[in-house]
């Protein structure tokens, strides 16, 4: 039998999967920064009435900011009660996403979830005791706390475009 020069080959060939490799799907850093501003803002939004109440009973000028509080329609009992209870359900929501697909609301919304470095699922534990916490409480040291937040923005800019958090808890953050 002869054989066609001009026939196209008869091997077979698997495709190789598209953007297995987590450094291509590394999500950039304006991807992170409106992520992590969405994520703020929402939690902002919900915890101002809470943070009035308080500034308006501890703060330095509380009295100022006693007299804004009388102007809102609302008493500061009830706005520290609906504040409290909406960044509980914000929280419930986050960890919710946090624990079925890597995702807040923010990193949802920007089309970026977390995983760990080696690609696997991350665990909401891991999130809460090791992304987050170290560094929560390290800012409430005072001027300490400044430079570890700076910090941890900052390094971001390195080549592997991750946080002092993501290195603590061994995650990326990748497109979704």
């Amino acid at each position: 039998m002869e054989t066609n020069p001009y026939a196209a080959p008869g091997a077979v060939v698997e495709d190789a999967p598209v953007n297995t490799d987590l450094e291509s799907r590394k999500a950039t850093r304006w991807q992170r920064f409106w992520g992590a501003f969405i994520d703020s803002f929402i939690v902002g939004m919900f915890a101002w009435p809470l943070s009035m109440w308080w500034a308006s009973h501890y703060g330095i000028n509380h009295a100022a900011t006693a007299q804004l509080l009388e102007k809102l329609p609302f008493t500061g009992t009830t706005a520290m009660t609906v504040s409290a209870v909406l960044l509980l359900v914000i929280v419930a929501i986050n960890l919710n996403l946090l624990s079925k697909n890597g995702q807040t609301i923010g990193k949802r919304t920007v089309g970026t979830k977390l995983v760990r470095t080696d690609g696997s699922t991350v665990e909401v534990w891991r999130v809460v005791v090791l992304r987050w916490l170290p560094l929560f409480v390290v800012r409430w040291i005072p001027f300490v706390g400044s430079l570890a937040g700076l910090a941890d923005a900052l390094v971001i800019f390195g080549s592997d475009k991750r946080c002092i958090h993501d290195y603590i808890a061994d995650t990326i953050v990748i497109t979704d």
